[in-house]
């Protein structure tokens, strides 16, 4: 992914975007020599400069002429951040309680969105941790891997050889690519496709019967694997 495309998940615009890095690159700017760097239009330019200031992103140095200095990145995106969890937990307290947690088949989308539930439900786990994945998709989560260990949570990986996880045990068994299965506690299961775009599709379930279903199939495969050794 670009720089540009980077800053705009800290809900800059592709022209605020390509303005700060112009500040950081070139220094402390007026209007007229950013309009001159970037090409934009001076009106647009002063105009994605005020919204820098509004967002953060840079400040104004008072003289004949404003001047336009850029907020250092790491100071940047670390604002953003700490704001964000402020209204997370303004909107955890505020916010009106389910009244009853979805039980049925819940299809999940997207590459990033399914990473993020697997990262969920490894956070939530507390017991133990079943997971059908292959080597280079676990990759990805194996911070959340390795915390679950950390925690004392059993954990169980059917993948490719060589990945390795310190006190997990590994089934090293050849991987659909793309292929998962994951269960939680014995109390929540997801399965379907990790692919690098939007067309990636998992299904989520707390139905007891899938469960039952997908222990199963990890039980025997497990079984198969220790008959082969």
């Amino acid at each position: 992914m670009e720089i540009i495309e980077l800053l705009m998940n800290f809900n800059l615009t592709k022209q605020d975007a390509t303005i700060y890095l112009t500040l950081l690159s070139e220094g402390d700017l007026t209007g007229y020599e950013v309009a001159k760097f970037t090409g934009i239009s001076r009106s647009n330019t002063y105009i994605a400069l005020a919204g820098l200031v509004e967002k953060g992103a840079a400040h104004v140095i008072e003289g004949n002429a404003a001047r336009y200095t850029p907020v250092p990145v790491d100071e940047f995106c670390d604002n953003k951040i700490r704001n964000l969890q402020e209204i997370r937990l303004s909107l955890i307290r505020n916010m009106p309680k389910q009244r009853e947690e979805n039980e049925g088949y819940i299809t999940i989308k997207g590459n990033r969105n399914i990473i993020n539930k697997i990262t969920k439900m490894l956070i939530e786990a507390e017991k133990r941790v079943y997971i059908s994945l292959s080597g280079q998709t676990l990759d990805i989560i194996k911070p959340q891997l390795n915390q679950a260990v950390s925690r004392g949570l059993k954990v169980v990986i059917l993948t490719n050889p060589p990945f390795e996880l310190n006190g997990a045990t590994i089934y090293h068994v050849e991987k659909t690519q793309h292929q998962i299965r994951l269960i939680v506690d014995s109390a929540n299961v997801l399965t379907g496709d990790i692919i690098d775009d939007d067309s990636a599709t998992c299904l989520y379930s707390k139905k007891q019967n899938l469960i039952d279903l997908f222990k199963e199939s990890l039980t025997n495969e497990i079984r198969l694997i220790e008959l082969m050794k």
